[in-house]
């Protein structure tokens, strides 16, 4: 027994030693990654077109991290990264004109948080998706309802451009106090109702035809007065001319077209023809011999 005892002994020690620096290595291997876990906490890496908002426990402070590498102390400070970049948004609004047509509006916005102000912004608000949903979606369709209300159906089509810098005027004023720049919107669609865009084409048809009328009774018109011109000039110019032939102007014409013979005289009897010029050339005297 004591010989199995002494073999038994060695063994145990040998397996105790080897349990003694497995643990001791996985101590080792724990020890170095908490390390470093801690020294990697204590660097924070902020992207192009990010800032960092800084908090101590829990507790968002003033400074605003930029981009590069930042030393934070572990389990104290966290960071709470947001972008900065310029950010598009589509959407689609109900409203009604002055004159209580309904006006359905897609806007296209191009926006960003303002770098100087992401604390304030994500302490008020939130991360980006909580922005588009409490501050830009309501401040979009209160504003529509606001500018489209000071213009008629037919004036939001033709005063498109002042229309747009109304909603552009006011969505940045609103959205500047949630410390959100607005770069650039657009007014992508503007539709009606279906009974509005009837009565539109039904009031540009009938305007067309009275256009056309108008242009038949001035085009008849202005006929009628060149007819009316043309029959003065002639009616004037027969009277210049029947006052300007004088009895002494008729002789000088008559003579100046004779061609040197008289007229054929023909009496009431068809057989007799007189010829003036040969009456005159036989009652002549003959010439000398």
């Amino acid at each position: 027994m004591q010989n199995g005892e002494v073999e038994i002994k060695p063994k145990l020690a040998r397996a105790i030693g080897k349990k003694n620096r497995d643990l001791t290595a996985v101590k080792f291997v724990v020890m170095f990654l908490l390390a470093f876990w801690l020294l990697a906490s204590c660097f924070v890496i902020i992207g192009p077109g990010q800032r960092g908002v800084l908090m101590r426990f829990g507790r968002i402070e003033d400074q605003i991290l930029g981009e590069g590498i930042h030393v934070i102390i572990p389990l104290v400070n966290t960071v709470e990264k947001i972008s900065v970049r310029v950010q598009n948004q589509e959407i689609s609004a109900e409203a009604s004109s002055k004159d209580l047509q309904e006006v359905y509006t897609d806007v296209a916005l191009n926006w960003h948080i303002m770098p100087s102000e992401v604390n304030l912004i994500f302490q008020r608000v939130g991360a980006a998706p909580a922005i588009v949903q409490r501050i830009i979606n309501p401040a979009v369709e209160e504003v529509l309802k606001a500018v489209m209300a000071k213009y008629t159906a037919e004036e939001i089509i033709t005063k498109r451009g002042e229309v747009k810098a109304g909603v552009d005027d006011h969505l940045k004023s609103r959205l500047a106090n949630y410390h959100i720049a607005l770069d650039d919107i657009s007014l992508v669609h503007v539709r009606f109702s279906q009974r509005f865009s009837d009565a539109v084409e039904a009031k540009q048809i009938a305007e067309q035809e009275a256009k056309r009328a108008e242009f038949i009774a001035q085009k008849a018109a202005k006929e009628a007065e060149a007819k009316v011109n043309l029959a003065k000039g002639e009616a004037e110019a027969q009277r210049l001319l029947r006052d300007s032939l004088t009895p002494e102007l008729l002789t000088k014409q008559a003579i100046e077209k004779w061609n040197g013979e008289l007229p054929v005289i023909v009496g009431s009897d068809a057989k007799q023809v007189l010829n003036l010029t040969d009456i005159i050339k036989s009652h002549q005297p003959a010439p000398p011999p």
